[in-house]
């Protein structure tokens, strides 16, 4: 290990801005030379007589200049660049280190690093580009019936038996979700959802101009009784759930609370909206909406969250005969049809397993990060599940998720306040945390250690060693 021992006074930026300047400068000078370790984090800010936090950011620094390069286990290396020296500006725009923020605000699956899982993804694109030329072509709206036979059987997972005319292929779940609301709910009606919910129908409400009205909630998703006293007062035209890994809140209604939810559903006859996203990810997940009460959901199947967000797809089951044309003209009209492309794609990896594959991968990444959170963050002090892919992060010690968020965001980090998904009333101070994503274990993990030493002190104390 290099004892490397800077003098912060050498440089008049802060005091995280002058390690990484100070890191260049002996690169420059041959005091550090590629492949040197530097001290750990927290040996050098002893040594320096700083925060933690702030030797973390400056290596962060240092790592977005393209300068060091961070191993969990290993420690953080001076890399140069790729040419060997300090990195040119041509070299960074280049390098794909260049990508350091860390952009944990974006719920996304995370990516497969086994060779062998992308062989794989890859052999079906090109076997679906074997037949390219029809594919540029336009085609029919909701899929063709091969296209239409591979929903089913995907859907047929969860439990759904669904003839192929109420099946449609559409171009992702947000162009399926405005389509529907539209249908359903006119400018100026009410429209219920979780208090806090996705932020993609509070967008679609807004855009729509409807009425959306928050129901309020325990451990196992919305109250079926202010559900029933919302139907009373709001006459409501439907009632929108993201029902299994909830965004944010990462909880799963119980095959009783479901059953409960329906049955006020019934009583009132109001619509089901069920935006299935993650609904693939556990393994037993309680039957969805559309398995309970098939007369009156509308299930929107997204592949954005199983397979990868991408593939711009969705899978929706219409409640029955008579929705099938009003939903497919205001699709036609808006979309026009899902690409042929990733269409074909789909089908392909649905029909040879790849989609299983995917999915294995899924489940024990999504595990195997949850269980870096949980040796990281004390029990009991954000919630999630063992195969979401975020946390939902209450704030304590004087924290408020503007100052949070901004705090994260100085590092590099990105995480989403809850403000962006609370429907109605005071937001709580809490903040969701992604997992997935293109960034790999060991980014994710150092973004946590930072996060989780902020957490144990105040803003005033972050902010004071910067």
């Amino acid at each position: 290990m290099k004892d490397w021992r800077p003098d912060l006074s050498r440089s008049s930026s802060p005091r995280y801005m002058a390690i990484a300047d100070l890191i260049e400068m002996d690169l420059r000078n041959g005091v550090l030379a590629v492949g040197d370790r530097l001290p750990p984090q927290r040996e050098l800010a002893g040594h320096l007589g700083v925060d933690f936090t702030t030797v973390a950011r400056g290596y962060v620094e240092a790592q977005k200049r393209g300068l060091v390069e961070s191993h969990v286990g290993r420690g953080t290396f001076v890399t140069g660049g790729p040419t060997g020296g300090v990195a040119t500006t041509s070299d960074i725009a280049a390098d794909p280190r260049r990508e350091a923020a860390i952009d944990l605000s974006m719920n996304l699956p995370p990516e497969p690093p086994d060779p062998v899982l992308i062989a794989r993804m890859r052999d079906g694109m090109a076997a679906v580009s074997s037949n390219l030329l029809s594919l540029l072509r336009y085609q029919g709206f909701g899929g063709s019936p091969m296209d239409k036979e591979a929903a089913a059987i995907w859907l047929a997972r969860r439990g759904m038996e669904t003839p192929h005319e109420r099946i449609f292929v559409t171009p992702g779940a947000h162009p399926a979700l405005l389509a529907i609301c539209g249908l359903l709910v006119k400018a100026g009606e009410t429209i219920l959802s979780e208090i806090i919910t996705y932020p993609g129908i509070r967008s679609i409400a807004a855009q729509l101009g409807l009425t959306l009205s928050g129901l309020p909630m325990d451990d196992e998703g919305i109250l079926p009784d202010a559900f029933a006293d919302a139907c009373e007062r709001l006459k409501p035209k439907a009632l929108y759930l993201n029902p299994t890994l909830q965004n944010p809140l990462t909880l799963t209604i119980s095959k009783q609370r479901r059953e409960d939810i329906c049955a006020v559903a019934r009583k009132y006859r109001v619509p089901i909206i069920e935006d299935d996203a993650y609904g693939f990810i556990p393994l037993q997940a309680p039957p969805p909406f559309s398995a309970l009460a098939p007369d009156l959901t509308w299930h929107i199947g997204g592949l954005a969250k199983c397979l990868g967000a991408g593939l711009r797809l969705a899978y929706v089951v219409a409640p029955d005969s008579k929705s099938i044309w009003p939903f497919a003209g205001a699709m036609r009209a808006a979309n026009v049809m899902a690409s042929p492309v990733t269409m074909a794609l789909s089908t392909r990896w649905i029909e040879d397993g790849t989609a299983d594959a995917i999915l294995r991968f899924l489940r024990d990444e999504a595990s195997a990060r949850q269980d870096m959170v949980a040796a990281i963050l004390p029990a009991g002090s954000y919630r999630s599940d063992p195969i979401s892919f975020n946390i939902w992060l209450p704030l304590t010690n004087g924290w408020t998720r503007s100052i949070f968020a901004a705090h994260m965001r100085s590092a590099g980090i990105g995480v989403v306040a809850s403000d962006a998904f609370t429907v109605e009333g005071a937001a709580p101070e809490a903040v969701r945390v992604c997992l997935g994503g293109p960034i790999d274990r060991e980014k994710l993990q150092s973004a946590l250690e930072f996060m989780g030493h902020a957490l144990e002190g105040s803003p005033e104390r972050s902010a004071s060693f910067f």
